[in-house]
Formats: structure tokens, sequence, C-alpha cells
């Protein structure tokens, strides 16, 4: 699998980090930025980070499969994660939720009917202190309410800023 020589050279430091033997701890950014280049984590993905870090492709697997933000099918340029989890149900996760997929038009792990946005439910996100909260991309929002969900292709919202 080839990828671009800046993903490459990230790779070789992150794998660098570590001592031989356990460079596996680099397996999840390493994953997360090969998601971001090729758009999911395909099978033959799943092999050539195994084979890299000296794993079993199993292993990569179930990683995978644990964490939310990695996905085997390629999703939209805007996908928003809603936190559900206890502290932001208390303060009007729930709430924010369904006006996020009213909104939207769509629920769990859907694409709009033009291809730019999804919706992802997530048990944490890890920002307890600021619920409720939406993760986009790497951005979070913090102390969301549905009033101030406000969905933006972040393909046009690069183009539009100033150089």
């Amino acid at each position: 699998m080839t990828f671009s020589p800046e993903l490459e050279a990230r790779f070789a430091r992150m794998i660098g980090n570590y001592p031989l033997g356990r460079q596996k701890g680099a397996l999840i950014p390493m994953l997360i930025y090969a998601q971001d280049e090729v758009g999911a984590v395909s099978p033959e993905l799943v092999q050539e980070l195994a084979a890299r870090l000296r794993l079993k492709p199993i292993e990569v697997d179930e990683v995978v499969e644990f964490y939310s933000m990695l996905h085997r099918r390629r999703w939209v340029s805007t996908t928003y994660r809603s936190c559900t989890n206890i502290s932001c149900q208390l303060t009007g996760g729930d709430e924010l939720w369904r006006h996020a997929c009213g909104k939207l038009g769509i629920g769990q792990k859907q694409i709009t009917a033009d291809g730019l946005f999804s919706l992802e439910e997530v048990e944490c996100i890890g920002a307890c202190s600021w619920a409720p909260a939406i993760q986009d991309g790497y951005e979070f929002h913090h102390h969301m309410t549905p009033e101030r969900f406000r969905p933006v292709d972040r393909r046009f919202a690069r183009a539009a800023r100033p150089q």
C-alpha cells in the first residue's frame, strides 16, 4: 500500500518513538492518520500496518472494532459525533442528538442524501467537563445547544478562508 511521503515520514517518526517489540503503541495514531489519508480502514490497510508493526492482522482488527473513530467504510467530509454518555445526557445531550438528527434528516451512522454529512452517536468523546459536546473531525464543540448546532461542510469552509 502506498502512502504520501508526509505520512510515511510521520509513520517512521511514530515507530521510532517505541523500542523494538513495543511498537504496537503506534498502532492507534497510525490507523487514524492512515484513515484520514485513504478514507477508511480497508483490509489492505490492516495488512500493511500489521506487517509494519510486526502484529497479526487480527490484532489490528480488534483495535479497529473497539474504537468508534475508526471506520471500515469511507465517510463523508463532515461527520458529527455526538456524545450521549451520562455527563452529556444530564446536560441536554439527548436533546442535542435528536435535534442534530432532525436538522440533518438522518440517524445513527447514516449519511445525508447529498453525501455531505454523517452522524454518529458515541459513548464518550472525553469532554465531560464541557458537556454536552459534539466532535466534528478533530474539533470539539463544548457546551453545545440545539440552537448553536450549525452543520458546515468543512470542504467549503476551508475554501472560503482567506489565505
